[in-house]
């Protein structure tokens, strides 16, 4: 099967001389769930923003689904945006109209969908993130984390290839972050999850990918690389105090088992 992203060579300069990434490999295959991990100013946010097209002009190819960005062309980039969805770490930068049903059919709309295809895009979106039954609410009457989970609906509404998500846990508080939790290990779509929370990463993702000053610098099971503590403490990582990655627990409470998760 053609992967769901397939980067080669990527290599991007900033206009001050500032070289964010040296030519990145990376391939996800359809449906896998895979953690990006790295520290401050390692290019993570620089790789995600040419996975949907806003930076480009640098070296190398980025494909989604078999389909190259190229960023001349405005009919395959708007096709990349739908392919990629960008849940961004504050919710309220995604939603801004008066219902939440109306935030999560906001996209599939701007696409020419309407009448019953439309709704039916909106209520599923919606049942797979538990937040049907506050679909005529306004989304600023939500709690946080309900929010981050309308958020991520209006991601799905558009069926996207992949799913990435940019620091999903910040500011949530332990009931949020299970709930959040949750939700994703129920998606069936690909997965890559931007964070700094490494016991997230080992409950959601089986794969992970260390980017540090600009290149992978590991890539492998994730527990595989949580217990390599040399490895974390290089490139500036850390695991909370108690946690375990070689079994999956810890006295960190924020933490579920690993064996608890689907596929473990």
């Amino acid at each position: 099967m053609t992967p769901s992203l397939e980067v080669r060579g990527l290599a991007f300069a900033y206009p001050d001389g500032h070289q964010a990434l040296y030519g990145i490999d990376l391939t996800i295959g359809r449906g896998e769930r895979v953690a990006l991990l790295g520290p401050n100013g390692a290019g993570k946010t620089t790789l995600v923003l040419h996975l949907n097209g806003i930076l480009s002009g640098g070296l190398g190819s980025v494909r989604v689904g078999g389909l190259e960005i190229r960023p001349g062309d405005r009919q395959a980039l708007r096709e990349i945006r739908r392919r990629v969805g960008v849940v961004f770490q504050d919710p309220d930068d995604q939603l801004f109209m008066p219902t939440v049903r109306d935030d999560v059919a906001f996209g599939p709309a701007n696409l020419g969908l309407s009448g019953a295809e439309l709704d039916r895009r909106v209520d599923a979106a919606l049942r797979a993130v538990g937040m049907g039954h506050v679909a005529d609410r306004p989304p600023h009457h939500l709690s946080f984390g309900q929010r981050r989970r309308v958020a991520v609906a209006t991601v799905l509404a558009m069926e996207p290839e992949i799913l990435v998500l940019d620091e999903p846990t910040s500011n949530l508080d332990p009931a949020g972050r299970r709930e959040l939790a949750e939700v994703l290990d129920g998606l069936g779509v690909t997965l890559l999850v931007v964070t700094h929370d490494l016991p997230y990463a080992l409950e959601l993702c089986e794969r992970s990918v260390i980017l540090s000053e600009g290149s992978i610098v590991a890539d492998g099971r994730t527990a595989s690389l949580l217990a390599n503590e040399e490895l974390l403490r290089r490139h500036r990582l850390e695991l909370p105090y108690g946690f375990d990655p070689r079994v999956g627990q810890s006295r960190y409470r924020g933490a579920r088992p690993a064996s608890s998760t689907r596929g473990r």
